[in-house]
């Protein structure tokens, strides 16, 4: 994976290869020694999630680089617990209520999930259709697969 910081936050995670693969970090400075600590605490967090353990976000500084509309709908999914799934639907929900409208599109909340920078550590991986099928995921849909497997302990 390649981490990308503003200095004092996390703003990008992305699988080598990703769709989007990089957003807006090309406009950032490069890497110093004054954000090493950060890139470091980012490294414990996706490792201790790879050995199976259930890391906070929140104790990651996270600060995704997005719209007010993109930025609730990663906050949305924050909330979708270790090894369960949401739909995008439940998403649009949340979304909506927190913005004070009636209704939202599930399609407008997708191509925001579909944008999240922040791969893994604000999971959009657990994200899945109504019917219960996997949908598309810009890291590629075999690593969704194996990211939903790997938390919930069975087939997808």
């Amino acid at each position: 994976m390649t981490l990308a910081s503003d200095g004092e936050n996390l703003v990008g995670a992305w699988f080598e290869g990703q769709r989007f693969f990089g957003g807006a970090f090309a406009e950032m400075e490069p890497a110093g020694t004054a954000r090493l600590a950060l890139f470091r605490e980012a490294c414990l967090w996706l490792d201790a999630y790879f050995r199976g353990e259930n890391p906070s976000p929140k104790k990651l500084p996270l600060s995704p680089c997005g719209s007010v509309f993109q930025r609730e709908v990663w906050r949305a999914l924050l909330e979708i617990p270790y090894g369960e799934t949401g739909t995008y639907g439940e998403v649009s929900g949340k979304v909506a209520a927190r913005l004070g409208v009636r209704r939202m599109s599930a399609r407008a909340v997708g191509g925001a999930i579909g944008h999240n920078p922040i791969a893994v550590i604000i999971p959009c991986h657990r994200v899945i259709g109504a019917n219960g099928k996997l949908t598309g995921y810009a890291g590629g849909l075999e690593r969704k697969k194996f990211l939903l497997r790997f938390e919930q302990e069975r087939e997808i």
